[in-house]
């Protein structure tokens, strides 16, 4: 009998010990000294996400799916019709019959834009317009901070939520 309660109390340890987080576990994440401090420089992050939205629907409108590959991290997740599309390179080949002919068969433009306060990483949504202008759906799309002034999308989702 002692040595089923000792191995009920080794067994109860290791499963306590095991569920705790470990001595080295990172924390929270806390701003770095590049990170966003007041609220005009979150300001201009956020114009930069916005502005850099603009320009990857604007290569939609100039049907360049060259430049459309530049706005997309190497490891991105965009979600189609099939489910999920991972990483750059299939992403553009999913997206390549859209580029195809002379006139865009969609446009979007960002409507609300938000920045975490690392200035890390940022998320943009807004309309999405068929050919003829009709809203016919809504994007969100999560960008990564790469470099000083340079976002590319990891994230993006369409909804056929008008």
């Amino acid at each position: 009998m002692h040595a089923i309660a000792v191995f009920a109390l080794a067994g109860a340890v290791a499963f306590i010990a095991g569920c705790a987080a470990p001595a080295s576990a990172p924390a929270a994440h806390a701003p770095t000294a590049a990170s966003p401090s007041t609220s005009a420089e979150l300001d201009a992050l956020q114009a930069q996400v916005r502005e850099t939205e603009r320009a990857f629907a604007k290569t939609m409108a100039d049907r360049d799916a060259a430049a459309f590959s530049t706005f997309i991290a190497d490891e991105a997740v965009f979600f189609g019709r099939s489910g999920a599309i991972r990483g750059r390179a299939a992403v553009v080949a999913a997206w390549k019959p859209y580029f195809e002919g002379p006139k865009a068969p969609f446009a979007w433009a960002p409507d609300q834009v938000e920045v975490l306060p690392s200035g890390t990483l940022a998320i943009s949504s807004g309309p999405v317009f068929a050919a003829g202008g009709e809203k016919v759906a809504s994007f969100t799309s999560i960008w990564r901070r790469e470099a000083p002034g340079v976002w590319r999308i990891v994230f993006d989702k369409g909804c056929n939520c008008p």
